[in-house]
């Protein structure tokens, strides 16, 4: 396998999730109590799959490359937009949103590791010291530039939801690295690739949320703020950010686009710094630099 590099297009690409995922963090937190955690997840996918539906419809009839392929996007289906995305809210409803954004950033840690056993990806030093870089940076954010605080974070049962997210997440990329029967007529169309995942990733988040609202755990009250939420969710987390990602990923590969996912607490930070009328601080800028420098590292040759 060539060693990844890290073009400005690839760098964009793979910035822009972040910046989605970190408005869904908030979002999600603040409509929590709107709506429970499968149920949400499966109303922001079923207003993606309206969304992109008239850009790829093609890809759903009879005759359709996918069909005979229907068992690996069923796979992706599971691991993102049934699996991932489900847990990540999940957490978010029993959870502290420090201990989330913490366990979250042990992705590129697991995007070496699924990438060594299942693919075969030699690890490199530089590799090791950009997650080591990388997850410091994270740290410096959640602890406020007081790492003692660190010390006294629990775990708690939501937490490993996340860990199981992030490991999802993690296989899923090198998946969509690592294609091997779809057909090339579905993958050079972004917007029918995504619907393919989205259709058959439905059929997981309708059993997820029925299991939800069986067990008595469900819960949905309708509102403008729910309504306008969700909107945002299903354009931007879900179809901007998936489409960049799945870009990002096939130019710079998964071990190297994992490092970028640990913007996202960074961007949470301003994000509440902006609706919370918080300062920003110098811990900061210097976990911006740590991050940064983590991917810079990792993607050298």
């Amino acid at each position: 396998m060539s060693h990844p590099r890290v073009t400005p297009t690839a760098a964009f690409l793979l910035t822009v999730p972040p910046i989605m995922w970190a408005c869904n963090a908030v979002l999600g937190r603040v409509i929590a109590s709107m709506a429970s955690p499968m149920t949400l997840n499966l109303l922001r996918w079923c207003i993606a799959f309206v969304l992109l539906l008239p850009l790829a419809a093609p890809v759903l009839h009879r005759n359709s490359p996918l069909w005979p392929n229907w068992r690996r996007f069923l796979g992706l289906g599971l691991l993102s937009i049934g699996g991932y995305n489900a847990l990540l809210y999940l957490s978010l409803n029993t959870s502290t949103p420090i201990n989330v954004t913490l366990v979250g950033s042990i992705t590129p840690v697991w995007m070496l590791l699924i990438g060594r056993v299942f693919f075969g990806m030699n690890i490199s030093r530089r590799q090791w010291l950009g997650a080591v870089m990388s997850i410091s940076g994270v740290m410096l954010v959640l602890s406020h530039g007081q790492l003692d605080l660190l010390l006294h974070v629990r775990l708690v049962p939501g937490d490993f939801y996340m860990l199981l997210a992030s490991a999802a997440w993690a296989y899923y990329s090198w998946m969509l690295a690592h294609p091997t029967s779809e057909p090339s007529s579905i993958r050079s169309n972004w917007a029918e690739f995504l619907l393919a995942q989205i259709a058959l990733g439905l059929i997981w988040s309708f059993l997820f949320a029925g299991g939800e609202w069986a067990l008595g755990f469900g819960r949905f009250t309708l509102s403008w703020p729910l309504a306008s939420a969700l909107l945002f969710i299903g354009i931007g987390p879900a179809l901007l950010a998936y489409r960049a990602w799945g870009a990002g990923v096939a130019r710079a590969g998964p071990s190297v686009a994992g490092f970028f996912i640990n913007l996202t607490p960074l961007f949470t930070a301003v994000l509440s710094g902006l609706f919370l009328g918080e300062i920003p601080h110098a811990y900061h800028a210097l976990a911006f630099a740590l991050i940064v420098g983590g991917i810079v590292v990792s993607s050298r040759r």
